[in-house]
């Protein structure tokens, strides 16, 4: 048979529903801080304050993601001009450089 974690079978306490109603009521009570202090609060507003905290996890975890991958980004472009083997500015240049050539190429073959 299930039990809950009580190591009750639920069956038991649908066959005893004064035990049932017992437990629901105490369910609807505020909670109260440890040791009494502080103010009650009730199950259902701690239930919210943890979806917010949830939803605002989820939307700093997605922040944090975007953050790392731009920052992979900047840093790569940083390597790779750094290296020597060059960045988008030397790519330009050597295109330009090799239709200058292959200019000059087509120029010899016609004086050829």
């Amino acid at each position: 048979m299930p039990t809950g974690r009580s190591g009750v079978d639920r069956t038991f306490l649908y066959r005893h529903r004064d035990l049932l109603a017992q437990i629901h009521a105490q369910a609807a009570e505020p909670v109260t801080a440890p040791g009494g202090r502080g103010p009650a609060v009730s199950r259902a507003s701690l239930k919210a304050d943890l979806a917010a905290a949830d939803a605002r996890t989820a939307r700093l975890a997605a922040q944090v993601r975007r953050i790392e991958a731009r920052l992979s980004e900047v840093l790569g472009d940083q390597v790779w001009s750094e290296s020597g083997v060059g960045g988008p500015e030397d790519t330009e240049q050597f295109k330009a450089r090799i239709t200058t050539l292959e200019q000059q190429l087509i120029d010899l073959e016609l004086k050829l």
